[in-house]
């Protein structure tokens, strides 16, 4: 069995901070989103991974490399998608690499809290056509839904108006070989994609048998700032504190809070869960829960929670708190009285923010 992971969109939803780097890479708890999906398949027993790409295939091939750091006998393969022309496209550009082989499809920017061990040895001992992972969401018009009788799929929509229920499909598909059929057959929408919902549902009209697998634990598509949050804020309640770093006598850290080799921590307090990467510094300030802030970063005279701080930026003297934010790499944040009570803040790679 082969997996399949889709990393080639554009990220216009997290712009400014995807107008430098990929989407896919963006950390959640200090680690790239896209890694999530590849420890997910090889946690499942996967060994053999593409990854579809586009614009940005040199940094993703550069940040997961041939695969081996998750094992000597994990193989990555990167197929190239020049324009994001849908997921039943990118199913159908890999055909060559796939090989006929069943293979699970797995959307980069999603995290499932539980894996998917149990979709592959579902898919294993039913052994349908298609399994598709479902939850139900608040939102369904803004997802492809599934509609399902006696525990089978009878309609996949896209972004359906009137939604008919509100089971969204994750991001997350095992198929075996008819889908190569499927994907030839059909037409690019309005969108002028090749949608996955019309392949998925090409076989259900078809006779072929597509299974529903409903999601156990959370999910999170993190294409959004408030996901990505939420997703950093979920995964931080799961760690163990280690510290690894310099804390001296005048600071307080309690709860699950990682501080990494290399980072340094004076006259200040951390709450937990958080993590304070390598080589990062922390002077005079408070990193309240659910924050990750990652190497090589200085953060003096703040107040920051609930946030992600990329690599190698610098926030100083702000003085009010930073809430619910997402900083980019190698920003610079200085404070200029007055103050204002509160800052928020998505801020792309590269800037550097004056505030009065």
């Amino acid at each position: 069995m082969k997996g399949l992971i889709l990393s080639g969109g554009k990220g216009t939803r997290l712009r400014p901070l995807t107008f430098t780097q990929a989407k896919q890479l963006v950390p959640v708890a200090n680690k790239p989103v896209l890694f999530y999906g590849i420890e997910a398949l090889v946690g499942a027993g996967i060994r053999d991974i593409g990854i579809i790409v586009g614009e940005t295939r040199n940094e993703i091939q550069e940040a997961a490399g041939d695969g081996s750091r998750w094992g000597p006998d994990v193989r990555i393969t990167y197929i190239d998608q020049p324009e994001p022309l849908g997921l039943a496209h990118a199913v159908l550009i890999a055909e060559p690499f796939l090989r006929g082989e069943p293979f699970v499809m797995y959307l980069g920017d999603n995290i499932l809290k539980s894996g998917i061990i149990s979709l592959v040895r579902e898919f294993e001992e039913r052994r349908p056509n298609a399994l598709i992972l479902l939850t139900p969401v608040a939102n369904p018009q803004m997802f492809g839904v599934a509609e399902l009788r006696d525990n089978q799929v009878v309609r996949l929509v896209e972004k359906p108006k009137e939604p008919a229920s509100n089971l969204a499909l994750v991001g997350v598909y095992m198929f075996d070989a008819h889908i190569f059929e499927a994907v030839k057959a059909i037409k690019p929408s309005w969108r002028n994609e090749l949608e996955i919902t019309d392949a998925i549902q090409y076989l259900v009209e078809r006779g072929y048998d597509v299974q529903p697998h409903l999601v156990s634990g959370w999910w999170k598509d993190t294409g959004k700032i408030e996901d990505i949050l939420e997703a950093n804020r979920l995964i931080l309640e799961t760690i163990e504190g280690a510290v690894e770093g310099m804390v001296d006598e005048a600071s307080k850290v309690s709860g699950a809070v990682v501080i990494e080799a290399g980072a340094v921590v004076r006259t200040s307090t951390i709450r937990g869960p958080a993590i304070i990467g390598a080589g990062t510094e922390i002077v005079d300030s408070y990193i309240g829960p659910f924050t990750s802030i990652q190497k090589r970063c200085r953060i003096v005279g703040t107040e920051i929670e609930h946030s992600i701080v990329l690599e190698g930026s610098e926030i100083l003297d702000i003085g009010s708190r930073i809430d619910e934010s997402l900083i980019g790499r190698d920003v610079r944040i200085h404070k200029c009285p007055p103050k204002p009570l509160a800052y928020r803040f998505l801020v792309g790679d590269k800037s550097e923010i004056g505030l009065k």
